[in-house]
């Protein structure tokens, strides 16, 4: 299976309702729900990533068929467009190639989605694409997995109903870190609240090693990303997100009770991948004593049902800890432990208060978490808010 990617598509449905005027919010939550079964089945059965493509594709095919779903279009129409879009804007992952990532890798979604949409909105208007894209043997699919019969290499279950989703296989990231990472980020916060005594002295933190599974070790913990210079390459850095938690949890002072108050302590902020952070030098001190390792198949076979991860710390007196294997870390659908509404609330107030004063955050936010209480009206103006009271920040990149 490949990767599932994020749920960056959701805008799309949104877009659609604000276009027709006749989706309310809880028509769409399921075609964001709906968006999520697509990609995250195609996940499932076609690894993007081993043939160097980039996991976006999954989401903007599922953001063609659920974005014209929604505007009314034919079947035949959605599938003119998927086709259209598979053989001509399929996007390579030499985009997250190198040692420091671009702005257009944090894009990447919105630009594949943009470019389905625009499919989307032409088969609409009578101009079509290539039909039956699955079966086609010169597109991706079967260009890569050949099929002696002449059919697609795989078949697609979609759920309509149970709790067989794929999103259920999925999680929300709390905080900001590239989403491999949150089983090494629940160790490492498993670890520092059993033995806080490691954040009273990190400088006898002698090594933290990190075990974990393809395609994490592949991804974040290629060698090139140990140091990264821009905020698209740190947050795909195993290192400096691990380092960046330790130095928030040691410089905080705070000693949670809790999971979800380690969590919102010590949370990721945009600001934890600015300039001052990135030469940070007690981070780049901490950077300097983790090791990566590749679990090899132990590992490997249990993703994606959860996020297999180990954390290892030896201190400079040879004592080891260990979290043991992390799972389903806080923010998965697998996990039943974590109060994810609190850790959720706050980060959203973390990240809406970036731009808005108190006040206009808290109101947005409680429009958005009620959505499916919303006419389809309501939905007009779901994102509205005064944009002359928008915070101003200094930019964070220097």
């Amino acid at each position: 299976a490949g990767e599932f990617g994020h749920n960056d598509f959701y805008p799309v449905v949104v877009a659609a309702a604000q276009k027709t005027g006749e989706v309310d919010g809880k028509k769409a939550l399921k075609a964001m729900i709906l968006v999520d079964e697509i990609r995250g089945r195609l996940c499932e059965v076609f690894s993007l990533k081993t043939y160097k493509i980039d996991h976006v594709v999954h989401g903007a095919i599922a953001s063609a068929a659920v974005y014209g779903a929604l505007m009314g279009a034919t079947p035949e129409q959605i599938e003119a467009a998927i086709g259209m879009f598979v053989v001509h804007y399929i996007p390579w992952r030499g985009i997250r190639a190198g040692k420091q990532l671009s702005d257009s890798k944090g894009a990447s979604a919105a630009i594949s989605t943009e470019a389905a949409i625009l499919c989307m909105q032409r088969a609409m208007n009578g101009f079509m694409g290539p039909r039956d894209v699955f079966r086609n043997p010169e597109a991706i699919f079967r260009y890569f997995e050949p099929q002696q019969d002449g059919q697609c290499p795989f078949d697609i279950e979609l759920s309509h109903s149970g709790s067989d989703f794929a999103v259920m296989g999925m999680h929300f990231k709390l905080g900001l870190y590239e989403h491999q990472s949150a089983g090494a980020l629940q160790g490492m916060i498993d670890l520092l609240m059993n033995n806080p005594e490691l954040m009273k002295d990190p400088s006898k933190i002698k090594n933290i090693n990190v075990v974990a599974y393809e395609p994490a070790f592949g991804i974040i913990g290629d060698p090139a990303k140990r140091n990264p210079t821009t905020r698209q390459s740190a947050d795909h850095s195993m290192v400096f997100i691990i380092s960046r938690l330790l130095a928030n949890a040691v410089n905080r002072g705070v000693i949670p009770s809790t999971n979800e108050e380690a969590w919102t302590s010590w949370m990721l902020s945009p600001r934890d991948y600015g300039y001052d952070a990135l030469n940070d030098r007690q981070t780049r001190g901490l950077m300097e004593k983790i090791s990566f390792a590749h679990g090899g198949p132990e590992y490997d076979t249990r993703y994606p049902d959860g996020i297999p991860t180990t954390v290892e710390i030896t201190a400079d007196d040879g004592k080891k800890y260990s979290s043991g294997l992390v799972m389903y870390p806080s923010g998965h659908a697998r996990n039943t432990t974590a109060d994810l509404n609190a850790i959720l609330q706050f980060k959203h107030k973390m990240l809406g208060s970036i731009a808005l004063e108190d006040d206009d955050c808290e109101k947005l936010i409680k429009k958005l978490v009620h959505m499916d209480k919303l006419s389809a009206g309501e939905m007009q103006d779901v994102y509205d808010f005064d944009y002359s009271k928008l915070q101003r920040n200094d930019p964070i990149d220097g």
